[in-house]
């Protein structure tokens, strides 16, 4: 591997058939350039934009996690941020256990560095923001990312770092008016070659990809709170109902206690009003406990199988092994892609209290990191 990133290993070029293609690196430019304009359209003046916001950052720190070593589900990750105690096989052993809490604590970490880098970490972040201050002025801004981060990492540095520094690059070039992390994860997987005329349109493939990934996130987002908000159009104004579907919207899964925290209300109208919810169909139980029970919006929380239900014998099932579900039932079929909304379906309903909503939400992150790393 050599500094520059320019130049290629004498191997490199004997194992190479023919010379490459430079479209392949021009189409790959154009279509990342073409999903981050895409998402920063639809974000700009986006009622749901923080809570798309917290929700991306989970899937973002996720698949960079995923890409480091260290695999977690979305939906452990949402559930250990609510303090639940995850699914886990009974065979476990507990070094095996441990490594799974390990994962949490190394998505959160990653969270931390995007959102609220400390001191030396910011430290950190500026030296990558500094590299990428250094690439030429006649670079397109992807290429200029790209080629700072394949030096970043060939100079022996963090990726963390450079992460957090891409997100405020694409503000400081005006590529996104919000801090969308778009890190290019992908790139980086132990598959992909390094040479630079395969890595550099792998990277901004990947940038596309997770472009696309979250404009989808943010339609899904808006239609299944729109739904929901129509639901309880009937609720008097002054109600809870309203900010706790705003909040169920936001966030993957939500307690009964970390809703009351927010609203201000006590533990037990927290509940009544999360009951009334899947009664009237518009929520879900996701673990189906009497003790730290974890909601989730319908079709915006699949959270069923990762949590830990707890145990109850089926009285009218006989001795002997459980009947195996059919494919049949074990199909997953994903709904196609929803629409967004219309600008006046947006103006139809108050976002007043969701910005509030998503300050506490960042505080729950926060408190379940240092718990972790406790």
């Amino acid at each position: 591997m050599v500094g520059d990133g320019l130049d290629r290993a004498p191997l490199d070029s004997l194992l190479r058939a023919e010379p490459p293609d430079p479209m392949a690196l021009a189409s790959a430019l154009a279509d990342a350039a073409a999903g981050i304009a895409r998402l920063d359209q639809a974000l700009a003046g986006h009622p749901l934009a923080q809570a798309f916001l917290y929700r991306v950052r989970l899937e973002a720190v996720r698949r960079m996690a995923a890409v480091d070593g260290q695999l977690i589900d979305p939906w452990h990750l949402a559930a250990t941020i609510e303090g639940l105690r995850l699914r886990m096989d009974p065979y476990l052993r507990i070094i095996d256990r441990g490594e799974i809490l390990e994962r949490a604590r190394a998505a959160l970490t990653l969270h931390q560095w995007l959102v609220e880098p400390d001191f030396d970490q910011e430290g950190e972040v500026q030296r990558a923001v500094a590299m990428l201050a250094m690439q030429p002025a006649s670079l397109p801004p992807l290429i200029a990312a790209a080629q700072g981060f394949r030096e970043w990492i060939e100079m022996g540095e963090t990726r963390p770092a450079m992460r957090a520094a891409m997100i405020r690059f694409w503000r400081q070039r005006q590529l996104l008016r919000l801090p969308v992390p778009l890190t290019g994860a992908a790139a980086l997987r132990s598959d992909q070659s390094w040479d630079r005329d395969d890595w550099l349109p792998a990277f901004l493939r990947a940038l596309a990809r997770e472009a696309a990934v979250g404009l989808d996130l943010l339609y899904t987002m808006e239609r299944g709170w729109f739904e929901a908000r129509r639901g309880i159009a009937s609720r008097r104004k002054d109600s809870h109902v309203a900010p706790a579907v705003d909040l169920l919207a936001a966030a993957p899964v939500l307690s009964a206690t970390t809703l009351a925290r927010i609203l201000g209300i006590a533990v037990k109208n927290a509940i009544r009003i999360l009951d009334e919810l899947v009664a009237a169909e518009i929520a879900i139980e996701v673990t189906h406990r009497s003790k730290r029970r974890l909601f989730g919006l319908k079709g915006l929380a699949p959270l069923r199988e990762v949590v830990r239900p707890p145990y109850r014998p089926d009285p009218n099932r006989g001795p002997g092994r459980p009947r195996q579900p059919s494919e049949a039932e074990e199909a997953d079929i994903a709904p196609p892609p929803l629409p967004p909304l219309t600008p006046i379906e947006r103006r139809a309903f108050d976002y007043t209290a969701l910005e509030e909503a998503m300050a506490h939400l960042d505080a729950v992150v926060r408190r379940t990191r240092l718990a972790l790393q406790a």
